[in-house]
């Protein structure tokens, strides 16, 4: 997409996706301050969060690339139909990460926060294949976002799975 300002440069990122983008990263900071420096009860507790919200965003991701794929074929473009499998994906995933798996023996938080992270941190291979429908500062928002949360999960992860 360009500026309609100025038809040969690409639209740039607008700051407002950029500050709040990065403030996306706060809850999990938090939570990995409080695995480190809080007592039992708060570290139950931020993992909790934590796990929740990689869950929350992750579902939140699959709405954007459901959104992406109607705003595209509304425009009259064609949209693979892949694109609509990967948008609900992700809250499949996330609602299976609430399984209780202690049930079967198995510990929950822990891996549950490394599948969450992982699958956070690979999302942008998605929006890659949606270059075509979204704006070109997209993937620079997504991939140093993705990361970033991704790799806070899995460390909470790795952490909890020790506990």
């Amino acid at each position: 997409m360009t500026d309609p300002a100025n038809n040969d440069q690409p639209a740039a990122m607008p700051n407002t996706a950029r500050y709040l983008g990065h403030a996306g990263l706060l809850p999990q900071i938090a939570c990995l301050i409080a695995m480190l420096v809080a007592d039992e009860t708060w570290r139950f507790n931020a993992l909790m969060l934590a796990h929740t919200y990689a869950a929350l965003i992750f579902t939140f991701l699959g709405g954007l690339w459901w959104g992406i794929a109607a705003a595209g074929s509304a425009q009259g473009r064609s949209v693979p139909d892949w694109l609509y499998w990967a948008a609900i994906a992700p809250s499949l995933i996330a609602l299976a990460s609430f399984l209780p798996l202690w049930l079967i023996g198995l510990t929950w938080i822990g891996p549950m926060l490394l599948l969450l992270g992982l699958c956070l941190m690979i999302s942008p291979l998605v929006d890659k294949r949606l270059a075509d429908f979204a704006p070109e500062w997209w993937l620079k928002l997504r991939w140093p976002l993705s990361v970033r949360l991704g790799g806070l999960s899995v460390i909470l992860g790795v952490i909890a799975w020790g506990i």
